[in-house]
């Protein structure tokens, strides 16, 4: 469709096609470790959970990646820097 000097492009046709590719996937609702296990307390010289929460370069995985729970992402960062702090975890890994 020509308007004037803009030419209007018809966006229904992209969309159409982006409906046909796209694959419809159920993520299941991810559920907090620590609460299903019922802890009430993270230790920070657990090095073998804490790893679990960490990615190669050594940053904290975040809440919504993770699934826990607010409060055990605040219990999870404050350990995760506890250790860090004394030397039992590294702050960032070598590139």
């Amino acid at each position: 469709m020509n308007r004037g000097n803009f030419l209007m492009r018809d966006t229904k046709d992209k969309k159409d096609k982006k409906d046909k590719t796209e694959k419809k996937t159920f993520q299941r609702k991810k559920m907090c470790r620590f609460c299903a296990d019922k802890i009430e307390y993270l230790d920070y010289k657990d090095l073998v959970t804490l790893k679990n929460f960490l990615t190669e370069r050594g940053k904290i995985i975040p809440r919504r990646i993770s699934g826990n729970c607010s409060g055990h992402q605040r219990q999870l960062t404050l350990s995760i820097k506890r250790a860090r702090n004394i030397a039992l975890l590294a702050f960032a890994e070598e590139r």
